[in-house]
């Protein structure tokens, strides 16, 4: 079968691989669509410090059951179904899953990070970890992690109708935390540098959009929230800055919750989270029941699917299209890669 197979930093090839073998409690499946992440994009550059090489990326995935296992619950799944997949492991064992938070599994191994993903014609999965989807395109599918990933954020913090909500970030993962903090009432205010990207995040539910490029963000989220800043504000960058600016201007009492990793080390004034007694939350992937909420919200067309995907390529040409998405990251939301 033919697969996207990087190298080593900056090489990325397709090439033959062998088939795989499905187990007994495993579906095969036909992989359709693959999204790009931004994982994938510093496994490219050997930013990654959780690959190895070589490496086949891929874990925001559309596909239809091939074959299905003799030991998968019979009625469950059906040939030609068409499926995503949550890419995440977990051991069952550490701390986390035994507090039954198995997202953030101590020895987790996300398809495309750890192992090898599903930048691949076929993959076998655990009839477990695949999730049914019809209705939706194999487009709206590859969109289902990363906006899953988005709305545990929103759970984390705990985001109520009543909350002023600040998105720091809208790619895939920030237009998710739009969409679920949206969804549940929340006035919430969406920020980018980029004007298309925070259009998405207006059609994603934002009740206000500010370009911190050209507009002062201290003063602006001041003015928006009567000058008591967000109840809870979500970072969806991963940059040192941003997180500075997640806690110096989240309300007194309010909740931060990080989504990306910051770049480089980050010093903080503690005093601030001491002051303004805060809840500083970390989030980490997403659970089965976000994967369900977002399937749902894509179903009732409560999503611009179409414009959040900028690019689509087939697999041949999926090696130069993560060169160029790495040589110039703001041009795309999300490249996705259709397979034969």
């Amino acid at each position: 079968m033919r697969a996207l197979v990087i190298d080593a930093p900056g090489r990325a090839t397709v090439r033959d691989l062998p088939e795989p073998l499905h187990a007994p409690d495993e579906l095969l499946l036909r992989v359709r669509t693959i999204g790009f992440c931004g994982s994938d994009m510093h496994t490219y550059r050997g930013l990654n410090p959780l690959v190895s090489y070589p490496r086949v990326p891929g874990h925001e995935i559309a596909a239809t059951v091939e074959r299905v296992g003799t030991e998968v619950p019979e009625g469950r799944f059906r040939e030609g179904m068409l499926v995503t997949v949550v890419p995440y492991t977990a051991c069952g064992r550490c701390p986390a899953c035994r507090r039954g938070r198995s997202n953030a599994c101590r020895d987790n191994q996300t398809l495309g990070v750890q192992r090898d993903g599903a930048l691949t014609e076929w993959i076998a999965v655990s009839w477990t970890h695949v999730l049914e989807a019809e209705g939706l395109s194999p487009h709206e599918l590859a969109l289902v992690e990363p906006l899953s990933v988005g709305f545990h954020a929103v759970s984390r913090a705990r985001v109520e109708a009543a909350d002023r909500v600040a998105v720091i970030g809208c790619g895939a993962v920030g237009l998710g935390a739009v969409a679920a903090a949206a969804a549940t009432g929340a006035d919430v205010i969406a920020i980018d540098l980029d004007e298309r990207k925070l259009g998405l995040g207006r059609r994603a539910g934002a009740s206000h959009v500010l370009n911190s490029r050209t507009a002062p963000l201290h003063e602006s989220l001041q003015e928006l929230t009567g000058a008591d800043g967000p109840d809870v504000v979500i970072e969806a960058v991963g940059l040192p800055e941003t997180f500075l600016d997640a806690v110096q201007e989240v309300a007194f009492t309010g909740r931060v919750a990080y989504i990306g990793y910051a770049k480089a080390p980050v010093t903080y004034d503690t005093a601030q989270f001491v002051k303004k007694e805060l809840d500083i939350l970390g989030s980490r992937n997403a659970t089965a029941a976000d994967f369900r909420s977002v399937v749902d919200l894509l179903r009732a067309g409560g999503f611009p699917s179409d414009a959040a995907v900028t690019r689509v390529v087939q697999l041949e040409d999926s090696g130069g299209a993560l060169r160029e998405w790495s040589a110039d990251p703001g041009s795309a939301t999300r490249i996705h890669v259709n397979l034969p």
